[in-house]
């Protein structure tokens, strides 16, 4: 008994409380636990101790933590699909508005999409320089200049 409930009762609850958490947030923790709990359950079922039926979820649920989440994690989580934004990164880029940070202003031609682009650096970009694209920050580009002419001369 554990606070006047049956154990099994109360390992059963734990059971349930841990696999509905886990439905809701799928970030893999609460499941270890929800093992732990059942590992518990057996363990009043076979009228154990309650000591035994605490040291036994504890250590199932910690191992299985330890042992198994960064495993799952890797399997369920690999898979990331890039983006067409990601695609664009790397790219370089014509500037079609020139490119003022301060004035927000900017934007780039780019695999035949128009982008609005703003500076790494805050400096200050002219219409037809070459970019490269850096980054993505919400739906804006976010270029460095590849060269820079002043009065026909590369700077």
């Amino acid at each position: 008994m554990i606070a006047g409930i049956p154990a099994i009762y109360v390992w059963l609850i734990i059971f349930i409380v841990c696999v509905a958490a886990e439905a809701a947030t799928t970030q893999m923790v609460s499941l270890w636990f929800a093992f732990g709990s059942l590992g518990a359950l057996l363990t009043a079922a076979l009228d154990l101790g309650t000591l035994v039926q605490a040291v036994v979820f504890v250590l199932l649920s910690l191992i299985l933590l330890l042992a198994l989440r960064p495993f799952t994690r890797r399997i369920l989580y690999s898979k990331q699909e890039p983006t067409n934004a990601d695609r664009i990164v790397g790219q370089t880029a014509v500037v079609i508005e020139a490119i003022d940070n301060r004035a927000g202003t900017g934007q780039i031609r780019l695999l035949s999409q128009v982008w609005t682009a703003r500076s790494v650096d805050d400096t200050v970009i002219p219409e037809g320089d070459t970019v490269i694209v850096e980054g993505i920050s919400g739906v804006k580009a976010m270029v460095s200049c590849t060269q820079h002419e002043v009065g026909g001369v590369s700077v």
